[in-house]
């Protein structure tokens, strides 16, 4: 039997981060924050569907709200002279409510071609145009081992080409380490939505590693805090406290 994971949680603490950063005492809070969560992520994607947007991180504090998308067309975003994103501010505040303070970031995705949620948006969408499903999952394959990814697998499932029975058609290049976990694997996910039915496309992108900056970055930490408590004065033990 096969054991199939997510790649982006299976590697959450080690090479990636959680895209929603809070912490709410009480379960009540707790289902508030992930419904207007779900709300604002469900109203960028259909608001920003043609803004190449690649995911939305949400970071919550005691009273403020920072959005955080992740764009490669943030010109799109923004619109002339701001007026889309501020749209999009007012009806967010409406969602997580008045006596929240919001504020939206953007960064942009400087190499488009190696994100594996961008290249399976992509890919939907030229299945949607009728793009023979061949030429267009071969073509991302190229873009992405020319634009510096490791290695790459595209995954079509579904009706391709219109035929009556279901399949499935698997393109790879390069190296893409699913079992290794200090692998940057980068996983995406679409749907395109053709005449004949819906056909799912899904995309894994091994990007260049970074592991020894990370480790570095994780040594200093942890001296600093060894430093930290050494140079801490001991408490002297009081006979009888508890």
């Amino acid at each position: 039997m096969g054991h199939k994971v997510n790649p982006v949680c299976l590697r959450l603490e080690i090479s990636r981060d959680w895209r929603s950063r809070w912490f709410v005492p009480t379960k009540k809070q707790y289902l508030q924050a992930l419904h207007e969560d779900r709300k604002i992520r469900e109203y960028l994607a259909k608001e920003l569907s043609s803004a190449a947007v690649a995911r939305v991180d949400i970071e919550r504090s005691a009273e403020k709200i920072r959005v955080v998308i992740h764009t490669a067309r943030p010109g799109m975003l923004i619109g002339r002279r701001g007026e889309n994103i501020q749209r999009l501010q007012e009806t967010i505040q409406k969602i997580v409510g008045l006596q929240q303070q919001l504020k939206i970031d953007y960064v942009e995705i400087t190499n488009p071609a190696i994100d594996a949620q961008l290249i399976a948006a992509s890919l939907a969408f030229q299945l949607e145009k009728r793009i023979a499903f061949r030429r267009a999952m071969k073509r991302v394959l190229q873009q992405a081992m020319e634009s510096g990814a490791k290695g790459i697998r595209v995954v079509c499932d579904g009706r391709l080409a219109g035929a009556e029975m279901t399949r499935r058609e698997v393109y790879r290049a390069g190296t893409v380490p699913l079992s290794t976990l200090r692998a940057r694997v980068d996983f995406g996910m679409a749907t395109a939505h053709t005449t004949a039915g819906c056909i799912g496309t899904k995309v894994w992108v091994c990007r260049p590693e970074d592991w020894v900056s990370m480790e570095r970055t994780r040594e200093l930490a942890v001296s600093s805090s060894k430093a930290a408590a050494d140079r801490e004065p001991s408490r002297p033990i009081v006979a009888g406290s508890a």
